[in-house]
């Protein structure tokens, strides 16, 4: 499985590590959800390919908020993001941040959760930004968001 995350923060880009702000829900959804044994650092993001997971963002550049992106960044990123998937072939991408995946790939209507679509042969899964600015879904809601993903891919093995 691929997790998609908007853009970095300004945080994550000065430390280099994906969702690494305190106060980023995404390591604790991720554990709560069975995602991994114990929760992890954003230091250590690169012990999950690990565990058949991997980590990228739509767009590269750091942001305070992923609001200051063009549509155009991230219609490019999202063009980007299914090069990888050919070369990396994940069963699921799953995109951390609707607003954004809708944006990269024309689907204004997408709801959270399994997309009916798939990109290149990927199953397409979206859940909401984790980052402490989105105050829509709180550590439960995200976590019981995270366990249907997590659910689906573990039978799926």
């Amino acid at each position: 499985m691929l997790f998609c995350g908007i853009n970095p923060g300004l945080y994550s880009a000065a430390t280099g590590f994906h969702f690494a702000r305190p106060g980023n829900r995404f390591w604790p959804a991720l554990h709560a959800a069975g995602f991994t044994p114990r929760l992890f650092r954003p230091s250590e993001n690169e012990q999950l390919l690990a565990l058949g997971y991997g980590l990228t963002n739509l767009v590269n550049r750091g942001t305070a908020a992923a609001d200051e992106l063009s549509a155009a960044e991230l219609v490019q990123g999202g063009k980007r993001l299914a090069r990888k998937v050919r070369l990396f072939r994940p069963r699921a991408v799953a995109f951390v941040g609707l607003g954004a995946y809708r944006a990269a790939f024309g689907r204004p209507k997408a709801t959270l959760g399994l997309q009916p679509e798939r990109l290149e042969s990927a199953e397409v899964w979206v859940l909401p930004s984790p980052s402490g600015l989105n105050a829509n879904y709180q550590l439960p809601q995200l976590i019981q968001l995270f366990r249907q993903l997590w659910q689906r891919n573990s039978t799926n093995r």
